[in-house]
């Protein structure tokens, strides 16, 4: 899906909500300096601003396929988001304490679409090896529950062309896109969790 700079811009300040927002230090590419900037993380991409109620971003990393470190560093609390391949950037970036530093590792190891089809997978197993032990607990006197199927959870499977042509001509698309999905998995997770406590008596 090809997004032009008016999208991305759009979606960075729209009212969707973050998975998560802050001040952090970025190591410059070319020098060594850290630069204070207000970074928002939405869905697997992560935006960063010269200010908190900056307009526009001033640059964003798409998190496919990286993987997120803590490093040796000037600055203390420092982590680095690394990806494959011999030319590909490393960004370096510290946070203001230990806490920070931790929930945004922990966010951004998660934020790629990825992960969330690894967990949804999982969740799948999970909910079968249940719907057979209550299959087997039951004697055979009643149906097990049906096992869980869910839908795939990367928008490159799931966004028809159409969708993806009118993505690229309208920020507030891509917008609603986030939304709808980001709806979806809460209501997956929700599911899941009913399942899991099973039915009521």
């Amino acid at each position: 899906m090809k997004l032009n700079e008016r999208s991305l811009a759009f979606y960075a300040t729209c009212d969707s909500p973050a998975d998560n927002s802050g001040f952090l230090y970025k190591r410059g590419e070319r020098h060594t300096a850290y630069h204070r900037r207000w970074f928002v993380l939405k869905g697997n991409m992560l935006f960063y601003f010269e200010e908190r109620d900056s307009r526009e971003p001033v640059g964003v990393i798409v998190l496919e396929g990286c993987n997120v470190e803590l490093c040796d560093a000037a600055e203390s609390f420092a982590f680095a988001i690394r990806f494959g391949g011999a030319k590909s950037r490393t960004y370096v970036l510290a946070a203001d304490s230990q806490e920070a530093m931790e929930s945004w590792v922990k966010s951004l190891s998660r934020a790629s679409f990825d992960y969330m089809r690894l967990v949804v997978r999982e969740l799948e197993k999970q909910l079968q090896e249940m719907s057979r032990g209550l299959a087997a607990g039951s004697g055979g006197s009643r149906e097990p529950p049906a096992p869980w199927k869910p839908k795939p959870s990367g928008l490159e499977e799931r966004v028809s062309d159409g969708e993806a042509a009118a993505v690229a001509e309208s920020p507030s698309a891509f917008c609603r896109l986030h939304e709808q999905y980001s709806r979806e998995v809460a209501r997956l997770r929700q599911d899941w969790q009913q399942r899991r406590r099973g039915p009521r008596p």
